[in-house]
């Protein structure tokens, strides 16, 4: 009886295992398939994008750099409107009169009523402008206004090629110290198991396993840390490239062309002409000495023609007012010459000259601040250069000192305090290396930037 039973109980249970066996495979094929769903379907609103990406996807989509653009346009729709002035200004009016009682007209002793009562008087007024110096500014001066608009669209691509590198290197920086800390996690958890199983063997004391634990705790809050972080580093890329807050976006870089592109040839010399803060201010120096001009042309007259038809309608009674027209025309010239002004114009000539002056110094000081921007930036870079190799060599020794450490803590030479030291000296070093790196890069785009180099068309 009791061996029957014993069959049906593993009867039962074995038809128990299948069925628990059946329910789990029914499980993962329905999470696989709702994840492969997920994925088909999120493969389209979800980019994977390298610097070169970000960069191109910025210099189309950022909102600064398209206000940037509006406002080039602007300035090319200002300079129109100022050159107008050269084109014939024609302007129609029409005047309509009725006369409840006539004008009263002189003839020696004698009085009459002259004209009509009803008039209809519509005129064409035509003017070209021949010297104005009003208009002479704005042909002399147009071109100057359309370049500086660029070279101002030209610098926003220079800043936003500069932010959108640094914010994707630091969003990588974060990225790489995730996989540091999982794989120091991965580690510690290990590490924490074994003296676990030791402790409860009675190899190790119960300390090693509370110090493997702490260490293991740490690990785990800054892993969390790091993962809370990288939300926050795509934000600040997502604003740079223009995503918005419904679109998504990894990032897809390669570590060995990293290490390649940090070199840059230190021997190169500063040139001010490249740096577009220069441009700016050479051209601002030179419209404003057309500002002066303009102002010292101002005490020459201005000259226009001009030219008038007007075809009169008169009568006595408003029915056959437009029957008949009685048209007249005439050309003439004007000459307008301002005398006196209150000493304005002078005044307006002195003012413009001290702004040249101004702009004078705006350049020299801004010279000395693209030198120190120069120095400073080889100066950090030749730094991090350094230290991305003293942090790589310790990387290497770190890893060699945490394998022999480990060993002969299993071996009973060393105790779990020196495992945990070497440990933490091998993610600092893995950390500083990554820290080294990004900073180098960094370096080199400031450097590309004070030097003029930065590229935007990438």
């Amino acid at each position: 009886m009791w061996i029957k039973k014993l069959a049906l109980l593993a009867l039962f249970n074995k038809h128990k295992f299948f069925v628990r066996t059946c329910l789990l495979f029914m499980i993962s094929c329905c999470l696989f398939s709702t994840t492969k769903a997920q994925n088909n379907g999120g493969s389209d609103s979800t980019k994977n994008l390298n610097l070169t990406d970000c960069i191109r996807y910025a210099l189309q989509n950022q909102p600064a750099l398209k206000q940037s653009v509006i406002d080039e346009s602007i300035a090319h729709t200002n300079n129109l409107i100022g050159l107008s002035g050269w084109m014939p200004q024609v302007t129609g009016t029409a005047t309509f009169n009725h006369y409840f009682q006539l004008p009263t007209a002189f003839s020696g002793t004698s009085t009459f009523s002259s004209g009509t009562n009803y008039n209809v008087i519509p005129s064409i007024i035509a003017s070209q402008n021949i010297f104005n110096s009003d208009v002479l500014f704005a042909a002399k001066a147009a071109h100057l206004f359309t370049r500086y608009s660029t070279q101002n669209t030209v610098n926003t691509k220079i800043n936003l090629v500069s932010n959108v590198t640094k914010a994707f290197y630091d969003l990588l920086l974060t990225i790489q110290q995730i996989y540091v800390l999982k794989e120091d996690t991965a580690r510690l958890n290990k590490n924490q198991q074994d003296t676990y199983h030791q402790y409860k063997s009675g190899i190790v004391d119960k300390v090693d396993n509370k110090q493997a634990t702490i260490a293991l705790n740490n690990a785990n809050s800054q892993l969390k840390s790091a993962l809370e972080t990288v939300k926050a580093k795509y934000a600040t890329l997502k604003l740079y490239i223009g995503f918005t807050d419904q679109q998504y976006f990894t990032v897809n870089f390669d570590t060995t062309q990293m290490l390649q592109e940090v070199y840059f040839d230190t021997s190169e010399m500063l040139d001010y002409n490249k740096r577009i803060e220069y441009k700016q201010l050479l051209l601002s120096r030179r419209i404003q000495k057309e500002t002066t001009s303009y102002y010292q042309l101002s005490f020459l007259p201005s000259l226009s023609a001009f030219y008038n038809y007007t075809p009169e309608f008169e009568s006595y009674t408003f029915p056959p007012l437009f029957n008949k027209a009685y048209p007249y025309s005439l050309f003439g010239l004007t000459l307008n010459l301002p005398i006196f002004q209150g000493f304005k114009r002078l005044e307006y000539i002195h003012k413009s000259k001290l702004q040249e002056e101004r702009a004078d110094w705006d350049i020299v000081n801004t010279k000395l601040g693209i030198y120190s921007e120069y120095i400073h930036a080889m100066a950090a870079y030749k730094s991090n250069f350094v230290n991305l190799r003293a942090q790589a060599e310790n990387v290497q020794l770190a890893k060699e000192v945490y394998n022999i450490v480990q060993l002969q803590y299993k071996e009973g030479i060393k105790t779990y305090l020196n495992v945990i030291v070497a440990e933490s000296d091998l993610r600092t070093s893995q950390i500083n290396y990554l820290d080294a790196l990004f900073q180098l890069l960094s370096s080199k785009i400031d450097l590309q930037k004070a030097m003029g180099d930065i590229n935007i068309n990438p």
